[in-house]
């Protein structure tokens, strides 16, 4: 059997960066707190936990003295005020990619814009984009974009880890309602290109496996993308997870990892699958 690895799945330079820092935090503090879960993936936070990086809700259950580490989906602007004003310690893990949305968000918004952020409703990245201006529209779906209403002047941004197909469609119907419209697309580039060797590989490869936590928007998105391309896709969160039958008469197969995917868990996956398999060919695909 042969076995093609993405070669660029997995943790993205943002949540690696973020990562690398809690852990470097806590060694130097004894403790760090983030204001919730670093990145989306259950396994990191429970590893950063025995460490000393510690998941709070609030501010006020950070411990005085103790550094606040804010995480790379970014924060919203009222939290970053309150932390300065109560003089905490902050560490700003935010991805730079991230940093550089709210600031186009904000420069269309200097134009007089209505400001559409194309994203999942909720999601920590999306939140913090839509706290930069005033009265933004959140849109996840083609259906919420066929009910916004006429209007004039507007200017969109998405959610770093959005597909091109969504962002294209939901811009195309958007395009029918608006006279004068803006689009930055702010798809990061890790995501366009672990998209792209996923959509490759899903129809080069009989079973697919995409690696990442089911709370991971990217994850999930990633997955979806290989079903649209292979129905033998299937999405684990860690090796315990997988069935030796997908396997059965398979020639090929793909791995792929969401971005906030750490490489220990891909190569767990990757050792479990040589346990029961005859991998006569690995490569990185790119």
């Amino acid at each position: 059997m042969k076995l093609l690895i993405a070669k660029d799945s997995g943790y993205c330079f943002g949540v690696r960066d973020a990562v690398d820092l809690a852990y470097k935090t806590a060694e130097e503090s004894g403790d760090v707190f983030m204001l919730g879960n670093i990145v989306h993936n259950e396994n990191v936070v429970n590893d950063l936990d025995k460490i000393g990086a510690k998941v709070v809700r609030t501010l006020d259950k950070v411990p005085d003295g103790k550094p606040i580490l804010f995480r790379a989906h970014g924060t919203t602007t009222d939290v970053w005020k309150k932390a300065k004003n109560m003089g905490m310690n902050i560490i700003d893990a935010t991805c730079p990619l991230v940093k550089e949305i709210h600031n186009e968000v904000k420069a269309l918004d200097s134009e007089g814009r209505c400001i559409i952020i194309i994203g999942d409703h909720g999601h920590d990245e999306v939140v913090g984009i839509a706290s930069q201006v005033k009265n933004p529209i959140i849109v996840s779906s083609p259906e919420e974009a066929q009910n916004l209403r006429k209007m004039k002047k507007v200017g969109i941004v998405c959610q770093s880890t959005q597909t091109i197909e969504n962002v294209q469609t939901i811009i195309n119907i958007i395009m029918t309602k608006a006279f004068d419209l803006r689009f930055v697309n702010t798809i990061c580039f890790p995501t366009k290109r672990n998209q792209q060797q996923l959509k490759d590989l899903s129809e080069k490869c009989d079973v697919m496996l995409i690696i990442g936590s089911f709370t991971s928007a990217n994850s999930k998105r990633l997955h979806q993308l290989a079903l649209e391309r292979n129905k033998k896709s299937y999405q684990v969160t860690c090796a315990d997870e997988i069935e030796s039958e997908w396997f059965n008469n398979a020639e090929i197969v793909g791995i792929s990892a969401g971005a906030s995917t750490p490489d220990s868990i891909i190569q767990d996956v990757i050792q479990h699958i040589k346990n029961f398999a005859d991998i006569q060919i690995e490569e990185k695909y790119a």
